[in-house]
């Protein structure tokens, strides 16, 4: 279904058409097209390799096309550099944000400014674009000392002084809390008023139905769809994604619920934990939520031995657990899939091989020799139980796509044989199809009996895995829902932001 069909092309800010780009044995975009109307946001939607970023490296000058033309406002446009699509009127702002940290807000507004130096007057004009975002933050507050929030205005401002007319977003909400993507949707709503076109890169697809006029989706290079978003449906945007009929978006859930194995008491850690229990059976997925700072993460590492605990006690199948290191608790069977892969999980520049074994090792090595087909005969079993890319096990985790770096993770734990694994945002910047098989793995280990925790700011995927929800707020929890079937996302809302605590039986 084409969207656009019929209307004025001349209407348009942006129209890119026919783009090619290929790499060695791989073909990024065949003949990719997409078109952005003034005071519109498109939403660019597709799996992780289906082309999205390589389109709007094309589009930002970092990547020269094979073929195809890019018209701005009409003119034909070749950017062979970011600074020429900037001077164009293009701004990215990465889901990485490129500001120096150890530079003010000031500072990196005016970066890219040549002459002297008027700081009187940089300091007036950063407060004026920060006024109008809504934004009061200093403009000499160091960007190291801001949230990520925060940040992210500080890179709009700076599109907004470079004049910029076309602004990419590339999964900008990945960090923040729901208030901050509110404020964020704030922000692209005046952008919208002031005319500029805005191209929003989101896996959150709740997130696209509220901020996108339209949505074009890529699947493996090529365009597969381009659809005003109040004519589809969820089901048929994931459908168009992944490019075959989706029965269900989560597989069903374990309802054969064991012996509780996991009894977590009084856990405490200054103002980031305070008084937290809860228990996990055999066969149930046990869900945390609530907002970024609710003390989610920080009660997790406390269970994993990460940070040390001030006082609370661990208690595995009836044994009393006493680490106060995550060597302890891997010894002890339990295991922490950071939120953050890249930087805590993995070691990128290492092999899949590698990557593997570094909790493993003392199982393949004799007298500090390892026994390496030992390790690729591990591995290959694992390879072949979560899908992981076949004969790639030399390549580099950086290589892999998102989900695919989360189920290598997975895998060195459960050649660990670990009985407590747990999720922290188990599929942030994980496209849907992986997804899915995140989701039927977490099912099938809390199955087998293992101890699931999953700590999740994804609603839906809250309700459509877990058996049991556990809100948290202010360190503590607040809220525990047992009948997740019949329970809704503004119920948990309501618990996360409530001012009085105390738990609510559904």
């Amino acid at each position: 279904m084409d969207a656009t069909a019929g209307e004025n092309a001349s209407a348009l800010l942006l129209s890119m058409t026919g783009i090619d780009k290929s790499y060695p044995g791989v073909q990024a975009l065949s003949g990719a097209n997409l078109s952005l109307r003034p005071g519109e946001v498109l939403g660019l939607l597709g799996e992780n390799g289906a082309g999205k970023s390589t389109l709007m490296k094309v589009l930002g000058g970092a990547v020269l096309a094979d073929g195809g033309s890019i018209e701005v406002d009409g003119a034909a446009m070749t950017f062979s550099s970011p600074a020429e699509a900037s001077a164009a009127g293009i701004a990215t702002i990465h889901q990485e944000l490129s500001l120096v940290p150890t530079l003010s807000a000031r500072e990196n507004i005016f970066l890219s400014r040549r002459g002297w130096v008027r700081r009187g007057e940089e300091v007036e004009q950063t407060r004026k674009l920060l006024a109008m975002l809504g934004s009061d933050i200093d403009p000499e507050t160091p960007c190291r000392d801001l949230s990520v929030a925060e940040n992210q205005v500080v890179e709009i401002a700076g599109a907004l002084r470079e004049q910029a007319r076309i602004v990419v977003m590339d999964e900008p909400t990945a960090a923040l809390s729901v208030r901050e993507v509110e404020q964020l949707f704030t922000v692209i709503r005046d952008l919208q008023r002031a005319g500029m076109g805005i191209i929003y890169i989101s896996h959150r697809l709740e997130e696209i139905f509220q901020i996108a006029d339209r949505v074009t989706v890529l699947r493996d290079g090529e365009n597969v769809g381009d659809y005003r978003v109040s004519d589809i449906t969820r089901t048929a945007l994931i459908e168009a994604m992944v490019g075959r009929t989706l029965e269900n978006e989560f597989p069903p859930r374990n309802t054969r619920i064991g012996d509780v194995r996991l009894k977590i008491c009084n856990l405490n850690r200054g103002d980031a934990v305070q008084d937290v229990n809860f228990e996990v059976a055999a066969g149930e997925v046990l869900a945390v939520t609530g907002l970024v700072g609710s003390g989610r993460t920080e009660m997790a590492r406390l269970i994993f031995g990460a940070d040390m605990r001030d006082s609370g006690t661990i208690e595995l199948d009836g044994k009393m657990l006493s680490h106060r290191s995550p060597r302890g608790a891997i010894e002890n069977g339990i295991c922490l899939l950071t939120e953050d892969r890249k930087a805590e999980g993995l070691v990128l520049g290492h092999s899949m091989r590698e990557n593997f074994g570094l909790p493993n090792l003392s199982a393949w090595s004799r007298w500090g020799i390892i026994r390496r087909s030992a390790e690729k005969s591990a591995l290959a079993s694992h390879i072949a139980q979560l899908r992981l890319p076949a004969g790639g096990s030399e390549r580099p985790a950086r290589q892999l796509s998102g989900g695919n770096q989360q189920k290598l993770i997975l895998a060195k734990w459960l050649e660990r044989h670990c009985e407590v694994i747990i999720f922290d945002e188990p599929t942030r910047g994980i496209d849907v199809g992986a997804r899915y098989q995140i989701y039927e793995l977490m099912c099938a280990l809390a199955k087998a009996g293992k101890v699931i925790i999953m700590i999740s700011s994804e609603l839906p995927e809250v309700l459509g895995i877990a058996n049991r929800v556990l809100v948290m707020r202010g360190g503590g929890i607040v809220g525990t829902l047992a009948d997740v079937e019949n329970a809704s996302e503004e119920e948990i809302m309501q618990l996360a932001f409530r001012e009085e605590t105390g738990a609510v039986a559904p």
